[in-house]
Parts: structure tokens; sequence; C-alpha cells
């Protein structure tokens, strides 16, 4: 069965940084899907964040944190990250990792419905 487990959620100050970690565990390669962090606020829904394309050459973001955040992937440690810098009260919110089963080499769905697996979720709060 895969599991993921994020882990680096924590209170920072706006403008810092912090890394989160998604272990990908359960006799299967992170590489085999395409990667996703998601993240849900209080009182809104789940949205799309950060992507990255199974073959690991493409990469996707929201608007609003297009230049901030990085998401990579480390094949050899079956984890997925995302950097995420200069951290902004509006990024406050459950973080979410999840994989996408496609065939596809480069597609990196925003849909929450497409995604397979997810993990538990590691909560970001950036104060002012």
């Amino acid at each position: 069965q895969v599991q993921l487990v994020e882990s680096g959620g924590g209170l920072v100050q706006a403008g810092n940084s912090l890394t989160l970690s998604c272990a990908v565990s359960g006799r299967t390669a992170v590489s085999r899907y395409a990667n996703g962090w998601f993240r849900q606020a209080p009182g809104k829904d789940r949205e799309f964040v950060a992507g990255l394309s199974r073959a690991g050459g493409s990469t996707r973001y929201i608007d609003s944190v297009e230049g901030r955040f990085t998401v990579s992937r480390d094949n050899a440690k079956n984890t997925i990250y995302l950097q995420m810098n200069s951290l902004e009260p509006d990024d406050t919110a459950v973080y979410y990792c999840a994989l996408d089963r496609t065939f596809s080499t480069i597609r990196i769905s925003t849909a929450s419905a497409n995604y397979e697996y997810w993990g538990q979720g590691t909560q970001v709060t950036v104060s002012p």
C-alpha cells in the first residue's frame, strides 16, 4: 500500500522560508507518478499549489507562488519537496502532497480528483 508522509511544516514569520518533504513508501517509486502539492486554508477549498511531471522535466505553479516556491524530487530517497521562500500570511494552510498515477510523462493536473494517493497534511502558519 502506498503511503505518503509529509514533514517540515511549522510556524514562521513572513519573509522566511520552509521546506516541506513528502516521503513515499509502499514498494513503489515516486518517479512512476506525477507529483502534486495542494493546500487548504481554513474555510477554503483545497487548491493546487505546485506540481512536477512524471518525467520530472516540467513543473507547474499557481500564480501566487510562482517565483517563491519550488517543487522537486529525489528519486533515490523516494521523496518530494516543496521549497517555500518569501512566505506570506496568505500561505497559511495545511499542505498535502499527492501522487497522480498518470501514464503521461508530461501531465501536471491541477485537479485533486486526478490524484490517487495523499499524505495526511502538514500545517504551515505564517505570521505577519
